[in-house]
């Protein structure tokens, strides 16, 4: 060993001290208000789960009453598609065409794309296709509408002593409750599911209207003639003769307002004087404009009001702002009328955000112990308990002047921050100490210090920014989540600097002191431990440097272990978290009436709230989640879990119940019952798992999509990957085909209009005007009572009125005749498509299930038939083709940075050598524990090359000065680097392992991302730490000794060129 050089006075006198270090209370005020300003911050940053990852979508909504599904895709949503198709940023469209009458299109624009120019732009498309539908489409109006896609929270109104029917509650609603709502700041829009807005119902008797000669035209020019809003006049209005002083404004009733009014419209004078009334062809009530929807809360009818987010909004703020609002509404509720809020996504947000401050809180203080252990002073220690806090607060100013809010990624960015930052203060402290212990006083130590790290600390903070930075300009959903990520690790890291090269060196000649005492006997046996490891670690050094066959060998081995383990990694997005509630769909058999679902939902509801997992059952009968459609044959249903700390034994998570519901379904005598976990990122998709489109691009029909969506669904659910996969896709929906015959159609006089039109009104429901009640305006409708459309033979009750004033049957026209075809047709991109939903198999990640049904695809799908991904699966599909390139860019950043720092382009190959030792470590650590290669799992990868490169830096610096000014040969330069930095690297990277540790061990809401992000920092930096610097000393001498005989060959070529 060599024996320290203890320095003279005059050697002392000659260091020249910094200028914060002459100047400690200045550098202090500076990190005083780094700590301020980032304090305030915290208090007004929004905090959110992701920040606004989803794609912007603007929905058009069109009605075309008593239509079938297919005439209503043929007819309304391919014209408008067609139009639409091509507009800016747009990625894909759906659409859903309901036999309901409702035409839903769904477009989607790029991550990024401002919301209210795509509505406008859609917006303009629409009014070019609106001549070309049909007349009833242009008078119920085409709605273009900025879509809301993150459900925030349900309320729901109930009647507890059923004192209020559902229409009445849905009404109150209605005028009392959702405009309230839709004004809070953060709301995008209050959506009433049940949608039973009053209607003036005129229900028709056939027999009585046949009797009595009356069509339903004569009803409907009836009602718009005597139904109608006028404009009167004015008396005495100007011009006018002298003497007039006053003006009258003339009022008349325009629109009727109660069912008693509308039931005295005069339909006919008969010759004898009497005067025939609607209400004696029909009787007429205040009914609701839809009956097809039954919402239920834990069996108790409801009416479900749904709360979507606005992009960019505070989830939290805008949860409470819901729920102080409601609470104040609910003080003027009739008595009998009440409210629940039971689902609530904040929830999951704030118990996983509080997770991460936990996690962050228990990272500091694993950190501090770390420090504690190598130091042995709390003096020493003290200086990065007071350094770390000024970085990590300061972070939070950045954060707000960037626009970032507080939220799981940049939470995950500040724990693994705290690793880094500390970094700093110790490469500084550690090497002040070192010069006190050689017998300099604690300033000159200090000063002597910072000369030699000063360029190591601006070295680290420039590669990690190198890295951090240019990931911030990766376009797509995934450049959002690195951008988060990364540019909050680099503000930690810049502040982190900026403190150790002004705070620390501040606090280190003012709390230092020479000699510490001889440490206790913990602290002498682990000196001792630590001085066999150095040594052992010196001797491994040793001998790699002098085998280079055997060094490259084991290199070799690493690259080729990489590329080995990665192909055995699965892909993914983000990790499926338990959200503490779950989404179930039951589908009734084609055909089933809303009436016949709500009783089997009914029965599952009171099933599923015997569990005792289950803490809230929700229903809605009427509606489908997946598809956004209305079926009278589908009950969505919504189940919320007790809380976390409950759910801590094996068996109890949300994924575990959603396959005990699975069975459920097989106990069902008809239909099907599916459970699905939420989608990790909320608006992303409608269920969990992966979403898929089989496109029919030859137009060969429903018929044959169907056969093909039948095998396909078939082949998918024999592969071992994949777990319930289905369709909602279907063309056995009871229909009738009515064939008019023209030919005695005319013969009778009779036009083909007006048989149509008195279907539509008999057995639809047809939009007559409107009328006002309670300062609002609703619909008029006329439909037949319920009991002259129940069966197919009901139609012999309905007549039409020829040319010569003769009633004739509508049986005397028609031929009907029974068949089946689609309940809903949806389109995707234009083309006829099925809609599929499934899940990985346990054990398999959503990439897996992915390349799996393209697999299948490939195998079974006939010519003219192909899939689409839309949803979570369509951006997991463009992250796992741009991931690669974020570290591709990372490394070269880093090496043209330290190319620039150290003038040379060899020097920086010997600190990237560093790199895969830390990617092999990551991989494998998330092969063994099951984690998917998913956007945690990239974000760490190029932590780690940062992480890696720091190590390595530490490292060559040291070497390059005892190369180059102390004047050894290569061979002991890096022998000794790697001896006096052994230690430092050791004491900072364990100090980042154990703040990462409590991220891979927690548990609650969230743990898979905390998972995914700790396992994969872990194992690469133990590696990183254990291995690599093994290496570095060797890589140090072989590549600066072939860069030598390079420039030393140039040299001699150049002299011989002179000579």
């Amino acid at each position: 060993m060599e024996t320290k050089q203890q320095p003279t006075p005059e050697r002392a006198s000659e260091i020249k001290e910094g200028f914060f270090l002459r100047r400690p209370i200045f550098s202090t005020v500076i990190s005083l208000i780094i700590t301020l300003v980032g304090a305030i911050a915290i208090s007004v940053l929004p905090i959110e789960q992701y920040p606004n990852l989803t794609p912007p979508q603007v929905e058009v909504s069109a009605t075309y009453t008593g239509a079938s599904a297919e005439v209503i895709a043929e007819t309304v949503a391919s014209l408008l598609e067609s139009q639409i198709n091509g507009v800016d940023n747009m990625i894909y469209m759906s659409s859903v065409s309901a036999g309901t009458g409702s035409m839903s299109l769904t477009v989607s624009f790029d991550v990024g794309t401002d919301p209210d120019q795509a509505t406008i732009d859609v917006n303009n498309r629409v009014q070019l296709a609106l001549a070309q539908l049909p007349q009833e489409v242009q008078r119920m109006g085409v709605s273009v509408l900025k879509k809301s896609s993150s459900m925030l929270q349900i309320v729901f109104l109930t009647s507890p002593d059923q004192r209020y029917n559902t229409i009445y509650l849905s009404n109150y609603a209605l005028l009392n409750i959702v405009d309230e709502l839709k004004r809070l700041p953060g709301v995008g829009d209050a959506k009433n599911f049940a949608a039973q807005d009053y209607s003036m119902r005129v229900w028709l008797k056939p027999d009585r209207m046949s009797q009595l000669r009356i069509t339903t035209d004569d009803i409907a020019t009836a009602l718009r003639d005597q139904n109608a809003q006028f404009a009167a006049g004015r008396m005495g209005a100007e011009p006018m003769s002298p003497g007039v002083g006053v003006t009258w404004q003339i009022t008349t009733q325009g629109r009727l307002a109660t069912p008693e009014q509308f039931g005295e419209v005069i339909l006919r004078t008969e010759a004898d004087g009497s005067i025939l009334r609607l209400k004696d062809v029909a009787s007429i009530e205040l009914g609701a404009q839809s009956y097809d929807f039954v919402g239920k809360y834990n069996g108790m009818e409801a009416v479900p009001i749904g709360i979507y987010l606005s992009p960019g909004a505070n989830a939290l703020a805008t949860a409470e702002l819901v729920k102080a609002k409601m609470a104040e509404l609910s003080r003027q509720f009739p008595v009998g009328v009440a409210y629940t809020i039971p689902y609530d996504t904040t929830t999951f947000v704030k118990i996983s955000i509080e997770e991460v401050v936990k996690t962050l809180f228990e990272a500091i203080v694993l950190v501090f112990l770390v420090v504690y252990l190598f130091l042995q002073n709390w003096r020493a220690t003290l200086i990065p308990c007071l350094a770390v806090p000024v970085s990590i607060v300061g972070t939070f100013a950045g954060m707000y002047a960037l626009g970032f809010s507080i939220n799981t990624l940049t939470m995950f960015g500040l724990v693994l921050a705290i690793g880094i930052v500390v970094d700093d203060a110790i490469v500084v402290l550690e090497n002040v100490e070192r010069h006190i212990s050689d017998g300099l006083p604690p300033r000159k130590a200090t000063a002597k210090a910072m000369q030699e790290v000063t360029g190591p600390v601006i070295a680290i903070v420039l590669v990690l920014c190198a890295v951090f930075i240019p990931v911030a300009f990766t376009g797509g959903m995934a450049g959002r989540m690195y951008q988060q990520f990364a540019i909050t690790i680099a503000v930690s890291v810049v502040i982190s600097g900026t403190v150790a090269l002004t705070f620390t060196p501040a606090l280190c000649a003012l709390l230092l002191k020479p000699g510490h005492g001889a440490p206790n006997a913990f602290f002498r046996k682990f000196n001792e431990w630590f001085e066999r490891l150095t040594g052992n670690y010196v001797s491994i050094v040793k001998m790699l440097l002098r085998r280079s066959l055997l060094a490259l060998v084991l290199f070799v081995l690493v690259i080729v272990g990489i590329g080995g383990v990665f192909e055995r990694v699965p892909g993914g997005l983000v990790p499926d978290e338990d959200q503490g509630y779950l989404i179930a769909l039951m589908t009734m058999p084609d055909g089933a009436a809303i009436s016949r679902t709500s009783v089997v939902a009914d029965r599952l509801n009171k099933e599923i709230m015997a569990n005792p997992l289950v803490a809230d059952v929700m229903s809605f009968s009427g509606m489908d989640a997946v598809s956004n459609a209305a079926k009278t044959n589908v009950a969505t249903f919504f189940f919320t879990l007790k809380p976390w700390d409950e759910r801590k034994a094996a068996g109890d998570s949300s994924f575990d119940l959603a396959r005990k519901l699975y069975g459920m379904g097989f106990g069902l005598a008809q239909g099907s019952f599916l459970a699905f976990n939420p989608p990790p990122i909320s608006g992303m998709s409608n269920t969990g798992g992966f979403e898929m489109w089989l496109q029919d691009r030859n137009g060969k029909g429903s018929v044959e999509l169907e056969n093909v969506a039948r095998k396909l669904m078939a082949e998918a659910n024999k592969r071992p990957e994949l777990q319930g996969v289905s369709t909602s896709f279907t063309v056995n929906a009871p229909q009738l085909f009515v064939e008019l015959d023209r030919e005695k159609a005319r013969t009778l006089g009779v036009n083909v209009s007006d048989v149509f039109s008195t279907m539509q009104a008999t057995f639809g429901s047809t939009y007559i005007n409107d009328f006002n009640l309670y300062g609002r305006t609703f619909r008029v409708y006329t439909q037949s009572e319920r009991d002259y459309r129940a069966r197919p033979e009901d139609l012999a009750e309905v007549y039409v009125r020829n040319n010569s004033g003769n009633m004739v049957p509508l049986t005397a026209l028609l031929n009907v005749k029974p068949t089946a075809g689609p309940q809903t047709v949806e389109r995707f991109n234009n083309f006829q498509a099925a809609k599929f939903m499934g899940n990985p198999a346990t054990g398999y990640s959503s990439g897996q299930a992915m390349t799996a049904m393209e697999e299948v695809a490939k195998d079974v799908l006939p010519e003219g038939y192909t899939i689409a991904w839309s949803g979570s699966s369509y951006q997991e599909k463009l992250v796992s083709s741009g991931g690669y390139l974020v570290f591709v860019l990372a490394l070269v950043m880093v090496f043209l940075i330290l190319a620039a720092q150290y003038e040379s382009w060899s020097l920086p190959l010997t600190v990237l050598t560093a790199v895969p030792f830390g990617v092999l470590g990551a991989i494998t650590a998330i092969w063994l524990r099951g984690i998917s290669n998913d956007v945690y799992f990239q974000v760490a990868l190029v932590t780690l090359i940062g992480l890696s490169a720091k190590n390595a830096i530490l490292i060559v610096e040291f070497a390059v000065e005892q190369y180059r000014n102390e004047g050894k040969d290569i061979i002991h330069a890096a022998e000794e680097a790697a001896r006096l930095r052994f230690r430092p690297i050791i004491m900072t990277s364990l100090a980042f392992i154990l703040g990462c540790v409590p991220l891979a061990v927690s548990t609650g809401a969230g743990a898979a991302s905390r998972h995914a992000i700790g396992t994969s920092v872990i194992g690469g930096m133990l590696v990183a730490t254990l291995v690599a610097p093994l290496f570095i000393p060797f890589f140090f001498r072989w590549i600066m000794g072939a860069s030598e005989r390079l420039m030393g060959k140039k040299k001699k070529e150049e002299k011989e060129e002179k000579d």
